[in-house]
């Protein structure tokens, strides 16, 4: 998506980055995860089609997707390398033609060491406020395979409840309807959240 490709939000324990070209070696590699694979319902891809993954999903209006980096990582580093940083990434699919204040959220710490440290909770709670503030959403989804019990609880510490089971696809639907007091939990939770423009936020840990 084309309106974040300069932001970056800067969290306590995460720091969410636009997915750039830098971010494909890496990302290609946890994608050979047969466990990774199978937790995000994703085929194995190449390099070259990992590229063209990344570029139409920089371009593509109904997808927004950030990196996640570790913060702590990303504030002691020496140069710009992010790659070494990296821990998983986090999507917003706006893919309901009918409602455009429907967003599909998916978050994936893809980093083992990394896992049960709250990333993925402040991950999601930083681009569900992106997607309330920024791109009008009023309702989240989440479609998460039936076996992933830390991730169908960590949205269900979000407040999202379950609204569907499918047993062919073997996963639950969770959604979260942002009432007013929903809203205003949510900013709440994000008030520490510092957003500024990405190369520029870059350049000041080079």
């Amino acid at each position: 998506m084309r309106l974040n490709q300069n932001t970056m939000l800067l969290g306590k324990k995460v720091v969410l980055v636009p997915y750039t070209s830098e971010h494909v070696p890496r990302y290609h590699e946890w994608m050979k995860s047969e466990e990774l694979q199978r937790l995000t319902a994703s085929e194995p891809l190449t390099l070259e089609q990992e590229y063209a993954m990344q570029c139409s999903w920089q371009e593509d209006d109904d997808k927004c997707t950030f990196i996640v980096l570790d913060a702590e990582k990303w504030q002691a580093r020496l140069g710009p390398a992010e790659e070494s940083c990296m821990v998983g990434d986090v999507n917003l699919f706006l893919t309901d033609p009918e409602d455009p204040t429907l967003g599909e959220i998916e978050v994936m710490i893809a980093e083992p060491s990394c896992r049960g440290q709250g990333f993925g909770t402040e991950a999601a709670l930083l681009m569900m406020s992106y997607g309330v503030t920024k791109l009008g959403l009023t309702k989240f989804e989440a479609k998460i395979g039936q076996g992933n019990e830390p991730s169908i609880r960590m949205f269900q510490k979000l407040h999202f409840e379950q609204v569907a089971l499918s047993s062919v696809f073997q996963e639950v639907t969770l959604r979260l309807t942002v009432s007013e007091p929903e809203r205003q939990w949510l900013l709440a939770q994000t008030s520490h959240v510092e957003e500024k423009a990405y190369r520029d936020g870059s350049a000041e840990h080079q």
